[in-house]
């Protein structure tokens, strides 16, 4: 497995058409709010498979929010999620960012918590999902 950290223009092709297969076409996020303004401004990542096609992306906001966290089912259960997770969260290390926050699916919470992320607050909906925000501080 590969990951590459980079900015949108560099890494929305391989990006994007993840995103929209597991948020748009598995959860029925709506496409007109997958993709917004904020893609412009963050730093991504994208994990490739041993044969260099793209499993899993995340993106890490200016004010340390992780987030669009989205691996391919071929790629699941095989650690790429945590691998790009840690990787956006030295990203945000290496910035000087003191901690990270996401709003997690509830059901990935143990997956979050086993990263260091500890859950804040009560479950929300967002996108018709229920969420929750969790927190890990960086050292």
């Amino acid at each position: 497995m590969n990951i590459i950290v980079d900015n949108w223009e560099a890494l929305r092709a391989h990006a994007q058409p993840i995103r929209f297969e597991v948020f748009v076409d598995e959860q029925q996020v709506p496409a007109e709010i997958e993709l917004d303004e904020m893609d412009a401004v963050s730093i991504h990542a994208v994990a490739y498979d041993e044969q260099g096609a793209p499993v899993a992306t995340g993106r890490l906001l200016p004010d340390g929010h992780i987030g669009r966290m989205a691996v391919r089912r071929a790629g699941r259960g095989k650690g790429v999620g945590g691998a790009v997770l840690q990787a956006l969260m030295a990203a945000a290390r290496s910035r000087g960012d003191s901690g990270v926050v996401l709003n997690a699916q509830a059901h990935a919470e143990p997956f979050y918590a086993a990263h260091g992320f500890a859950r804040e607050g009560d479950e929300f909906m967002e996108a018709g999902i229920p969420h929750i925000t969790m927190r890990a501080r960086l050292g």
